[in-house]
């Protein structure tokens, strides 16, 4: 029977995660920073340290990193990236070179070793496409013209993020340079063999999962992604990003369908994924941190809005457009936060999970502010 407390505690936080999530939206700002803080106010060092709750939360976190993965790649089908990956491969460069170099070398200046300076240097580079989504969607921008280009931004990102995270994964396990260069093979040849189903099979695959039972599609969808998360976890090549390739397979009624039932769950375990990451954070930690996290935020504020320019100039969009097109990449969420997570989890140097939780809080509160302020004086 699980204790009073544990049912007390995890009640607690819940409804906790409730009115933080109803005061950003009142706002109209993403609740990533509220969830990050509250995690920080809870764990060790914290204002009120969770007992019990905690491992609990664990268990969760790991399901809200799987789901916020599927449902990302729910958003895109298989023909949808290739398509984008041939028209936005230059981009996507430029975007890398922009803003993975800016953390992979603070990591070096650092003095941290080089698997450090790269996690640090994925953390700086890929955009939130949470935080995006909201404020495309909140502001009514999706009809803009700059938003076929942040829309593009965002795809290539993802897709290196499926690549990226298997390869520091094998990177950070700790065996021998002949089982890391196998490690990276194999990953690399699931994820291809991943997409090559997602193309040739994925309406079968669709098909087969559909039904018109909520209750058994919801089922079958979680099970698959979970089942598949647990595979690729078992190879390899992280949990999310097996949950991605799932939902990049799903086309159709079935996509449409998990999409519906499976948002409310992915919030929640989503809300649980930030909230354990800033539980493994000392608050105190992040005073020696502060200055580095906000002049990483402010250069890597810099290079998204000259990705953001240089992408919507590409498609023909004037100085306005590229303008907001680069205010509304700067912020970073979740992918920064698996990375760091996945650093924390493998022992990387200490400071790598405060300094990620900072700059996170730094980028997540200015981008969306830097862009509603242009909107508003526009």
């Amino acid at each position: 029977m699980p204790s009073a407390e544990l049912l007390i505690e995890l009640g607690a936080v819940l409804l906790g995660l409730a009115v933080l999530g109803r005061l950003s939206g009142r706002f109209g700002y993403s609740p990533v920073p509220l969830y990050l803080i509250s995690g920080l106010a809870f764990g060790e060092g914290g204002l009120l340290p969770l007992g019990p709750t905690e491992d609990f939360i664990e268990v969760g976190a790991e399901i809200g990193a799987v789901l916020l993965l599927f449902a990302l790649g729910l958003e895109y089908s298989a023909r949808e990236l290739a398509a984008t990956l041939r028209s936005s491969s230059r981009t996507g460069l430029v975007d890398a070179a922009l803003n993975f170099t800016p953390g992979a070398v603070t990591g070096l200046l650092l003095g941290w070793d080089t698997k450090a300076a790269l996690l640090l240097g994925g953390i700086t580079w890929v955009t939130s496409s949470g935080v995006v989504a909201k404020l495309l969607n909140d502001m009514r921008r999706i009809g803009n013209r700059e938003t076929p280009a942040i829309l593009g931004v965002l795809v290539i990102e993802d897709l290196a993020m499926a690549a990226y995270l298997p390869l520091m994964a094998s990177l950070l396990s700790q065996g021998d340079a002949e089982s890391v260069v196998g490690s990276i093979l194999l990953a690399a040849g699931a994820a291809g063999g991943a997409g090559w189903i997602a193309l040739r099979y994925g309406a079968a695959i669709s098909r087969a999962v559909f039904s018109r039972s909520d209750e058994v599609l919801l089922l079958s969808v979680l099970g698959l992604t979970l089942l598949v998360a647990g595979l690729a976890e078992a190879v390899h090549i992280s949990a999310p990003v097996g949950a991605f390739f799932v939902g990049i397979t799903l086309s159709g009624r079935a996509a449409d369908g998990a999409r519906a039932l499976l948002s409310p769950l992915r919030d929640l375990f989503a809300a649980v994924f930030f909230v354990f990451f800033g539980l493994s954070v000392d608050p105190s930690d992040l005073v020696s941190v502060a200055f580095v996290a906000i002049a990483l935020g402010v250069v890597t504020a810099g290079t998204k809005i000259a990705t953001g320019w240089y992408a919507a100039a590409r498609i023909g969009v004037g100085r306005a457009g590229r303008l907001r097109a680069g205010l509304t990449l700067v912020a970073r969420g979740e992918f920064s936060v698996v990375l760091a997570t996945l650093g924390v989890s493998a022992g990387t140097e200490q400071d790598l999970g405060a300094l990620a939780a900072a700059y996170v809080l730094v980028t997540a509160v200015v981008g969306p502010v830097l862009t509603r302020t242009l909107d508003r004086s526009g």
